[in-house]
């Protein structure tokens, strides 16, 4: 994979490559696809983008951790993860 992309730079990335679109218009579309991922997964639901990835939330149950400096035992609650 390359290096990570913020998302003003994906933001000016697709505005360089499309001269054609406003900037605070590529910003709206950006935007409005993260919060459409993001809203799915916080109701629970699976986001396949072919070609590009996979986003889901997955379900850790409690258990007893420990704490590696001490390595007193820990309750760690359930835990919802993407």
């Amino acid at each position: 994979g390359g290096e990570p992309m913020i998302r003003s730079e994906l933001i000016q990335k697709i505005a360089d490559e499309n001269p054609h679109l406003y900037q605070r218009d590529v910003e709206r579309i950006v935007n409005t696809i993260f919060n459409e991922i993001t809203n799915a997964m916080a109701e629970g639901n699976r986001v396949e983008l072919r070609g590009f990835g996979a986003f889901s939330v997955k379900k850790r149950d409690a258990r007893t951790g420990r704490n590696p400096r001490t390595g007193e035992s820990v309750q760690v609650e359930e835990k919802h993860v993407p």
